[in-house]
């Protein structure tokens, strides 16, 4: 199989349910920036983190490509069947990483390690991606639980960042703007 089709030269895609939908429809932002972040999650993935973190990375990537082909059949052709994209998953890695936190009492500034940095870029990448669904969301039905899990995994990302620098001994930069206790 060729890699290339030519199909796509004219800025068209096809989507799996069928039709032709021009490059930058909604859908096709939304899944890919979903491919994007699998993309960003992947260079962390090379960075020295801890294995039981870059295995919950590749569930993270596998419910991305789920969830972005998911997107991609909107009239769900290939069957609904159970989405690997739950967010309960994501809340009790967020209650794992935590429990090694001390509790969040301003802002934090991205960065400290390298690894950090590139967490804190998926992280906000997730938040396009998010905001990409939304917009699909406000025309057309989404998978079930979608939102819910990118937003949930844009939360597990900010923690991740922040433990990945505890685990390594590297302070977190503080914003002296408004701290975090007064934010309602």
């Amino acid at each position: 199989m060729k890699i290339y089709t030519r199909t796509g030269d004219a800025g068209t895609t096809s989507l799996v349910s069928g039709g032709r939908v021009s490059k930058d429809h909604r859908r096709i932002e939304a899944y890919g920036t979903l491919d994007e972040l699998s993309s960003v999650i992947g260079l962390l993935q090379a960075e020295p983190i801890p294995r039981d973190a870059a295995a919950h990375l590749v569930e993270i990537q596998e419910a991305l490509l789920a969830l972005g082909t998911a997107l991609a059949d909107p009239e769900a052709k290939l069957g609904s069947g159970t989405s690997p994209w739950d967010p309960r998953a994501l809340e009790a890695w967020i209650d794992e990483m935590e429990s090694d936190l001390e509790p969040l009492k301003a802002f934090i500034l991205p960065g400290g390690s390298r690894a950090a940095g590139v967490t804190h870029l998926a992280r906000v990448v997730c938040r396009r991606a998010e905001r990409r669904a939304v917009a699909v969301a406000h025309e057309e039905p989404v998978p079930d639980g979608a939102l819910a899990y990118l937003n949930r995994l844009s939360d597990t990302l900010f923690v991740l960042a922040r433990w990945l620098n505890h685990r390594l001994g590297i302070k977190e930069q503080t914003w002296a703007g408004i701290r975090a206790d007064r934010m309602g």
